[in-house]
């Protein structure tokens, strides 16, 4: 099959189908973000008492903001 025997209509309707894989996934609602915000900070509060820093410790070391 040559480029030449696909149709203008065919064509088409291919980049139609293209156009509906590249669909950017839907915008996270803010509870989401924030929920995901709020697991960071859970676990990296959890990693800064496991190593043993204290809260004052691990401000200096740049491992809070």
């Amino acid at each position: 099959m040559s480029i030449n025997s696909i149709s203008r209509e065919e064509m088409q309707s291919l980049t139609g189908l293209w156009d509906e894989l590249n669909v950017s996934p839907t915008v996270n609602s803010s509870k989401q973000v924030k929920s995901a915000e709020a697991r960071r900070r859970i676990e990296q509060m959890r990693d800064i008492r496991e190593s043993g820093f204290t809260l004052e410790e691990a401000r200096e070391l740049g491992l809070l903001h």
